[in-house]
């Protein structure tokens, strides 16, 4: 059910930053280890976390919620998938080029749609499962990287390890989005705004201690590069409290599989910064998969009207 038109805003901005944050992070990678690219996300979100639900609070002060007994559990699972997911999805990035791993990665819309189905039973309307598979078909034709491939090939090239990487961490970014749309609806009142940067909080606060407490046990020299690298791990931060304070708003208030849907706008951000900003040459397919993301966004805000 959706709840508050600003899912569609939020959304889209949402897909804007993540662009933005996964292209700077992609950088940071370079420097640091797999859990130390991870940990950047988290460790140097913190304080912008903080500072946005502390201006929020100032803008609209109001009590506190209630919390429900199973927050911090629902926190702690979406928590624990988003950084299972990023860290596939750094190492898709190590296969092939950035939009070739993102695309692989945005196959989260379709396993999202089943997912909310299976887990929430959120149910979405012909048109839009018309844009899923529009989008997913864009979505497949941008991780070609512009090859020219039969169906045999093409199967082949799923087997690869980019294709399984991604996929995979599409799978656990579903799953992230269940999570904190669970956690949220744990969270009383009718602001859910003020419930979507509770919980970011909170599960950057987790997240940071779980990938941090790993660091510390298994990478204990591996936190001397994060701190390090804070001039660019601060633009990570920042990019990633902004971009999952808007999908986590979007989250709380719509559906998950139409917010994920419409989310992967995302692709065309992605080919503008892997073209723009880290100079990747774009193919013509590239384009018509791009085309084919729109288009399947599109159908899918139909759907849902």
């Amino acid at each position: 059910m959706i709840t508050s038109p600003l899912w569609l805003p939020a959304t889209l901005m949402a897909g804007a930053t993540q662009a933005w944050r996964t292209a700077v992070q992609r950088r940071v990678s370079h420097n640091l280890s797999l859990n130390g690219a991870g940990l950047v996300r988290y460790l140097y979100g913190i304080p912008f976390a903080l500072l946005l639900l502390a201006l929020y609070r100032l803008a609209f002060p109001a009590p506190w919620p209630l919390f429900q007994p199973h927050f911090l559990l629902f926190c702690l699972a979406g928590g624990l998938a988003q950084i299972i997911a990023t860290n596939l999805l750094i190492l898709a990035f190590g296969h092939r080029n950035f939009v070739v791993g993102t695309a692989y990665s945005k196959t989260e819309a379709v396993q999202g749609a089943v997912l909310s189905f299976l887990l929430m039973g959120e149910r979405l309307a012909a048109l839009t499962w018309a844009g899923i598979g529009c989008g997913v078909a864009g979505v497949m034709l941008l991780s070609t990287g512009g090859r020219r491939m039969g169906p045999v090939d093409f199967l082949r090239a799923l087997a690869q390890p980019a294709a399984l990487t991604g996929m995979a961490s599409g799978f656990f970014f579903a799953l992230t989005a269940i999570g904190i749309r669970r956690a949220t609806q744990q969270v009383g009142g009718d602001d859910r705004i003020l419930a979507a940067l509770i919980v970011l909080v909170v599960t950057v606060l987790l997240q940071t201690a779980i990938q941090g407490g790993w660091l510390l046990a298994r990478e204990r020299g591996e936190i001397r590069r994060v701190l390090a690298s804070w001039r660019m791990s601060g633009q990570v931060g920042l990019l990633s409290a902004l971009g999952s304070a808007c999908w986590f708003t979007g989250f709380a208030t719509a559906p998950v599989a139409l917010v994920r849907i419409v989310g992967q706008i995302e692709v065309a951000f992605t080919v503008a910064f892997g073209h723009f900003y880290l100079k990747e040459k774009m193919q013509r397919s590239e384009g018509l998969g791009l085309m084919l993301v729109v288009a399947g966004v599109m159908l899918a805000l139909a759907g849902a009207l």
